[in-house]
């Protein structure tokens, strides 16, 4: 027999411990999502005041290059794009679904792509379809590392875009969608669309009030356009956070149920096996007695 009870019990017990480490993983997971879900619905409120100001200065100011599209995408040059992927495993086809989407999508966007990938596995599939890779940043592994790397990507693109070098921003990245689900989507941040410019400035004002852009609107609209730009990059990002640990949670929880399966197979031969091992230990007992009361019966006297 292959088996014996001693390996089986190693078996159990290993995979006993293999669960234990599961679980601890799926209980991080879901505490993770609670708490890049809680950072992107905080945003809400601030992104809904940015629009506010946007739409406040867009009817008192005239649009430049920064918010109308330009005539000419092709003449505009390169394509800035920001992917985000995952530096961690046990999450699936996360990085593959993001990175084939950037692809194809990125291949027929007039322009060369300029690529900014967010977390090296996905970089190395962007690298591997041949994208032009302007630079990698690392995952953030918190709530707290989302700002300062959405930082670093905007410093990154406006040394860029003074240069010349990029026309644009596009972004890449896994949304949820519903329970444990996610889907790749893209978000075009700049040139800012001029249907949405339009869509903010006839949004109504809440307050009888209406706004006043002091200080020259130009200068408030860039910054107000930073703002933008910062929120929107910082969802992205949480929202790709929220995805990837939902992602790693239902293959956490797969292999709970495969664990869980496993267990109770090897519980099944462990005990067929001791059952098997004590009725051997009953039926020597009993043909030994047997044994031993034959030999009496042979040396007794007639």
């Amino acid at each position: 027999m292959s088996n014996t009870t001693a390996s089986l019990r190693r078996k159990i017990e290993s995979a006993g411990d293999l669960q234990s480490v599961v679980r601890t993983m799926k209980a991080l997971a879901a505490s993770s999502i609670g708490q890049y879900e809680k950072s992107v619905r905080a945003l809400g409120d601030y992104y809904r005041t940015v629009e506010l100001g946007l739409g406040a200065c867009f009817r008192t100011s005239e649009p430049w290059t920064l918010i109308a599209e330009p005539k000419s995408q092709t003449a505009a040059g390169a394509i800035g794009a920001v992917v985000f992927g995952s530096d961690q495993g046990l999450v699936g086809q996360f990085n593959e679904v993001v990175a084939e989407f950037a692809i194809k999508t990125l291949a027929v966007l007039p322009g060369t792509p300029r690529v900014w990938a967010v977390g090296e596995r996905v970089h190395s599939r962007l690298a591997d379809a041949g994208l032009p890779l302007a630079g990698l940043f690392t995952v953030p592994n918190s709530v707290q590392g989302v700002a300062p790397l959405v930082g670093q990507i905007l410093l990154q693109h406006e040394a860029f875009q003074a240069r010349g070098e990029v026309a644009g921003l596009h972004l890449f990245y896994n949304r949820p969608v519903s329970g444990a689900a996610y889907a790749p989507i893209q978000q075009r941040l700049l040139p800012l669309d001029d249907t949405w410019r339009r869509r903010l400035t006839e949004r109504p004002w809440p307050s009888a009030n209406l706004p006043e852009v002091m200080g020259g609107g130009s200068a408030t609209l860039r910054a107000l356009v930073r703002e933008y730009l910062f929120v929107s990059l910082f969802r992205a990002c949480a929202e790709s956070l929220a995805s990837e640990n939902a992602s790693r949670l239902v293959a956490m929880e797969r292999a709970d149920r495969n664990i869980d399966e496993l267990l109770e197979t090897l519980n099944g031969s462990f005990h067929r096996l001791r059952q098997s091992g004590i009725d051997e230990e009953l039926f020597d007992v009993i043909s030994g007695f047997e044994a031993l009361g034959g030999a009496r019966q042979a040396s007794a006297p007639a």
